[in-house]
């Protein structure tokens, strides 16, 4: 794994942890910047953590992602979330477990 997905995956590590999460994730653009999150879940809003990495990014004026992690103990990312990756270039996030171990 290069060093710049290695920041990805302590990015959402670090997100996971501060908030104590289900999930963390953060992106990183075309232009390398990142954005971290955690999972949201509130009485009136409810986004999974890559769902919410990705708004923070598009909210931004982010266009296209060249990557993605989630730091989980589930076994990967829900089919949403992998659709909202697609529309903005990525296939396929990183996932690891929560001591940063990447599974796939």
């Amino acid at each position: 794994m290069n060093p710049e997905d290695e920041k990805l995956v302590t990015l959402a590590r670090s997100s996971r942890a501060r908030t104590g999460a289900a999930e963390g994730a953060a992106v990183r653009d075309d232009m390398g910047r990142t954005y971290a999150a955690a999972t949201v879940a509130l009485s009136t809003l409810s986004l999974s953590a890559l769902q919410a990495a990705v708004a923070a990014a598009v909210s931004s004026g982010v266009h296209m992602l060249e990557a993605a992690a989630v730091v989980t103990e589930g076994a990967g990312v829900a089919d949403d979330d992998q659709r909202v990756l697609a529309e903005l270039g990525v296939d396929a996030p990183l996932v690891a477990d929560p001591s940063g171990t990447v599974r796939s």
